[in-house]
């Protein structure tokens, strides 16, 4: 995590280095967004408190106090750096800068949301920062309409969710929760935990999406001895297959019944997300009205997987139908399912 937070440092001050100063020529709609060279511009930060823990570590950097570790530079640049972790309602701290902000820096695990109707307010912003991978936060229309940049820092943090992704698979294989539940509740029921821990070996791991994330998964679970599947729009080098001993799947539908774990590494988009519209109503501060669009893991999808099999969806949780999902926990369609979204 501490050198997922460095990369995120250098890959934003370079974001913020490379701002152009050149006027844009997006067309009609877009805003003349860049200013002079040498200005000063407002830059806002939103990221969580990290309370006591920031002191803990000091390269522990995506947290409000030690806000990515870039304000002595931008200060002597001559900006002005704001952070907040008060980011969602009328009255949030965030609200009272979007009018009058240049920048603005958020990140995947405390997302300030930005709606059409916040751009519009903000008559001065040009950069859309997401120091991390992912940008569902921002309605991506809206801002492509107004001219802005919209950026985020591919690749700083895949070999964390790689290994993330990993231990989340050991952990439903050898189903861990239940026994760890066990001992903190001082029992000792060995059946209740063995009959359904199994070894990760000759098991058959499947990928849906196999991008910088889904290639390193796969070369970590190589030596476990699986069998590894994965599906994706382009296959890999064939001199990277070979050394992975990965298979290709170009039929979704014709690999998910020979999994007996799928991970889930594709983005949210709208040929991907399922209940979105129900996620964002639960969301503190309303943003997109996309329609419910049931899309990549349904119910009929889900029943045609293989009976038990286990999820790890490593994207975003709208990929799935939250209640398809439910009932098959309930049913034992699913046998575990682990959800980072």
């Amino acid at each position: 995590m501490a050198m997922m937070m460095m990369n995120l440092k250098r890959a934003a001050t370079s974001a913020i280095r490379a701002f152009p100063a050149a006027p844009s020529s997006t067309g009609a709609l877009a805003r003349h967004l860049h200013g002079s060279v040498g200005e000063s511009k407002k830059i806002v930060g939103v990221f969580y408190k990290a309370n006591e823990y920031a002191e803990k570590n000091p390269n522990f950097l995506g947290c409000a106090e030690n806000a990515l570790g870039i304000r002595s530079w931008l200060e002597s640049q001559g900006h002005q750096y704001i952070v907040t972790d008060d980011k969602d309602g009328p009255n949030s701290e965030l609200e009272k800068h979007i009018p009058d902000l240049h920048v603005l820096i958020s990140t995947p695990f405390h997302p300030a949301y930005v709606t059409a109707e916040r751009i519009k307010k903000a008559k001065n912003l040009q950069l859309l920062l997401t120091a991390g991978i992912g940008s569902d936060h921002i309605d991506l229309p809206a801002a492509a309409a107004a001219g802005l940049t919209v950026a985020e820092v591919t690749g700083s943090n895949v070999v964390s969710v790689a290994e993330d992704e990993l231990m989340r698979i050991l952990i439903l294989m050898r189903n861990f929760l239940p026994g760890y539940h066990q001992v903190i509740n001082g029992e000792w029921d060995v059946a209740g935990i063995a009959y359904r821990a199994y070894d990760l070996e000759a098991k058959t791991i499947g990928t849906v999406g196999c991008g910088r994330i889904g290639k390193l998964l796969l070369q970590r679970l190589k030596p476990f001895g699986c069998n590894l599947l994965y599906h994706d729009r382009l296959k890999m080098e064939p001199d990277l297959e070979k050394q992975i001993g990965a298979k290709f799947e170009e039929d979704l539908d014709a690999m998910l019944p020979k999994c007996d774990v799928v991970v889930i590494n594709t983005p949210l988009t709208e040929k991907t997300k399922c209940v979105l519209a129900v996620r964002i109503e639960l969301c503190k501060f309303q943003f997109f009205q996309y329609r419910v669009d049931l899309g990549m893991f349904d119910k009929d999808r889900i029943s045609k997987m293989k009976k038990g099999v286990l999820i790890v969806n490593n994207a975003r949780g709208a990929i799935m139908d939250t209640q398809a999902v439910v009932d098959g926990c309930s049913s034992g369609q699913i046998g575990g399912n682990s959800v980072d979204s």
